[in-house]
């Protein structure tokens, strides 16, 4: 210190904070002056921890930065500064009380400190009334578990702070245990804490009595999960046929309109046979996780009749009972009735409503739980009081549920809805059309013998299964196709019509073309035996071989031939219907797009209309020439009031009778008194 002239480092902390991360053995001295000046700081804070301080934050942070270059001499600093801060946060001064939490997150980066007790002291100052203090603790909660996660599940501090933050849900500090519900929501859409105990934990949330922290688990439950956004949407081509082979097999045959119809319905059942292979993918996973969601739906629907919360709130409840019970396949007989009393085509949400009944539908609840729910919303919602929006999102609803129920409607009401297909409103119309469709693929006996359409072998051996019926096969259905011995070219399903193939070129050239009345290939041969042999050779071949890939491929045809082709013995005798894009793969929860669908887009009333046109008239510029006098308060002229006037006022005189056609001579009169009258003016 002697030999150095000049020497500023005591008070020029940055430079000497540089000074010993680059050399810490030549500047010993220095830094503890510099620690016993904070010793002494830290004696003078303890006296009045409620005033501001400075120099002890310049220190504390100084520190901090160099703790890593002796750690031998602050081995005791982080803990001493946490206790200061769990002793006095509450009255510490707010940029004092940033300065140590700043200090501690930079100690806890450098690895110099205990993540358990930090994370725990962090909760503790979350009650401070400090949005910005808390707002940075929340940012390295997150990061800092995320962190001790990144290589490999840490079990051991993971199920400490997981017991932590369930005591600090039920803390008496509201925004503590909002913050503390945010982290874990956080954790378990990073995949940090994505497992059961975090979801339980969070359920307890659900029964808070602070509205806020109550629908923060809602919205939890509700929403989806970022697995789901980035799933892979691609089909793979080994799978099935694909539309590129329907097409060859349609366009290479005689371009007939028969031809034409039959290509896009194939089209379309290979549509929805696509979407039924797919992968199922839970769109909700969380509720997945529930340990016990009998009890929890059961709690949240003893809460939802007793709460007095806003009506959003209570729409929340209903939509995560109905997806609970809908998922679970529970019995939760009281919510019906509840819902029932909301179905009301003037209540507020209510096609939110309509699709809490449809997602809480499902083939295990008994059909008289159902029925009065179905018959509540056809008295309502489907009568000709009613506008046809309000028709269509009834029909549409009646039929998400008896999609999941179909014991539960009579086979008399389905005949009265099928009666509006003819109806004058294009959206009651189509969705009439829609549950018509849905009971060709379901049972087509309940509906009437006009409206079950051209009979397919699908639709021939459809049948609702009595209530708690399940059917167990013992073969896989369409194996019989396998037991021929033809070759695969010409054996292809609904391919061996016409066929491709590639030449060495890698152009391709047509090998073979028939007609649609050459019925050949395995779907016919399939369709040619009896049911009983059928299945009987079905079950001999899935007992006798390994099955592969393409094996599973010509079922799979057979299979989609038989939606497409008529049953054996019957004719067409009427125009077919289109197949719905949708199909049957409605997945695992609804959206209201199902309850709202509508096929036509309903008229605008006045105001929509008057505000559309004002709205395009913003930027536009007035081409109309407008007469404005000299003089505001002068009266009115001739021209201005013959425009009032009555035509039988006006007949006499010139100026109405030249409005007509004028005659040439009148041109010729006009144009000399002009020029008379002119040539006056420049004399």
């Amino acid at each position: 210190m002697s030999g150095r002239t000049g020497n500023k480092l005591p008070n020029n902390l940055p430079q000497l904070q540089n000074l010993i991360k680059r050399d810490p053995q030549s500047y010993v001295e220095e830094f503890q002056q510099q620690y016993r000046h904070y010793q002494s700081n830290v004696q003078i804070f303890k006296l009045q921890p409620d005033k501001s301080n400075k120099e002890l934050a310049d220190l504390v942070m100084f520190l901090a930065q160099v703790a890593h270059c002796y750690k031998q001499e602050l081995s005791t600093f982080p803990q001493e500064l946490s206790e200061l801060l769990l002793s006095h946060h509450t009255i510490l001064e707010h940029d004092l009380r940033m300065t140590f939490c700043k200090s501690l997150i930079l100690l806890r980066n450098k690895n110099l400190i205990d993540p358990t007790g930090l994370l725990e002291l962090f909760f503790e100052l979350l009650r401070c009334h400090d949005k910005l203090l808390r707002k940075t603790l929340y940012t390295h909660i997150v990061a800092d578990i995320k962190n001790i996660n990144s290589k490999h599940k840490n079990n051991k501090v993971n199920t400490m702070l997981q017991n932590f933050m369930y005591t600090m849900l039920r803390d008496s500090n509201p925004t503590a245990a909002k913050i503390s519900l945010d982290v874990m929501v956080e954790l378990y859409k990073r995949n940090v804490w994505n497992d059961a105990k975090t979801v339980n934990v969070i359920t307890t949330a659900c029964f808070s009595k602070v509205t806020k922290i109550v629908v923060a688990g809602l919205k939890f439950f509700l929403g989806k999960d970022e697995d789901e956004k980035n799933s892979d949407e691609s089909e793979s081509e080994n799978e099935g046929p694909s539309a590129r082979d329907l097409k060859v097999r349609y366009n290479t045959g005689k371009k007939t309109v028969k031809n034409k119809k039959k290509m896009e319905k194939a089209m379309k059942v290979l549509k929805k046979h696509k979407k039924k292979g797919k992968v199922e993918v839970f769109n909700f996973s969380a509720i997945h996780l529930i340990h016990d969601p009998q009890d929890f739906s059961e709690k949240l629907l003893k809460q939802l009749e007793a709460s007095k919360e806003r009506f959003e709130v209570k729409i929340m409840m209903m939509d995560l009972i109905s997806r609970l019970v809908g998922i679970h396949e529970l019995f939760l007989f009281n919510f019906y009735p509840f819902i029932q009393r909301f179905l009301q085509p003037h209540q507020r949400e209510v096609t939110k409503i309509l699709l809490c009944a449809a997602q809480s539908s499902h083939q295990l609840v008994p059909p008289e739980i159902i029925e009065p729910v179905i018959k509540t919303i056809a008295n309502n919602f489907v009568t000709e009081r009613n506008s046809g929006e309000v028709m269509t999102v009834g029909i549409n609803a009646i039929k998400e549920v008896t999609a999941r129920c179909p014991l539960a409607i009579t086979e008399d009401l389905l005949q009265d809805l099928a009666q509006y297909k003819l109806h004058k409103d294009k959206n009651v119309m189509m969705s009439a059309r829609g549950i018509i469709q849905l009971f060709r693929s379901i049972d087509p006996k309940m509906l009437h013998k006009r409206d079950r359409g051209r009979p397919t072998e699908a639709s021939v051996e459809a049948k609702i299964k009595d209530y708690g019926e399940s059917e167990a096969k013992d073969y896989i259905p369409g194996a019989e196709v396998l037991d021929d011995e033809v070759g695969e070219d010409d054996q292809d399903g609904w391919e061996s019509a016409s066929s491709v193939s590639d030449d060495e070129d890698g152009e391709w050239i047509d090998v073979h073309h028939s007609s649609d009345e050459d019925t050949t290939g395995v779907a016919e041969k399939s369709q040619a035996m009896p049911a009983e042999e059928r299945k009987a050779k079905a079950a001999a071949v899935s007992g006798s071989r390994l099955l592969t890939q393409d094996d599973f491929k010509k079922i799979r045809l057979v299979q989609m031939a038989k939606e497409v082709d008529g049953a054996q013995g019957k004719g067409q005798k009427r125009k077919m219907v289109d197949i719905e894009e949708e199909g049957d793969n409605r997945g695992e929860l609804l959206t209201l797009r199902n309850i709202e669908k509508l096929h036509k887009r309903p008229k605008d009333d006045k105001e929509t209309r008057l505000a559309t046109a004002m709205a395009g008239r913003g930027d536009r510029k007035d081409f109309v020439r407008k007469h404005h006098k000299l003089n505001p308060h002068a009266s009115t002229s001739n021209k201005e009031k013959r425009k009032t006037k009555n035509f039988m006022m006006m007949r006499h005189s010139a100026s109405v009778r030249t409005k007509g056609k004028r005659s040439f001579r009148d041109k010729q009169i006009a144009l000399r008194d002009a020029l008379v009258r002119k040539k006056k003016q420049y004399k």
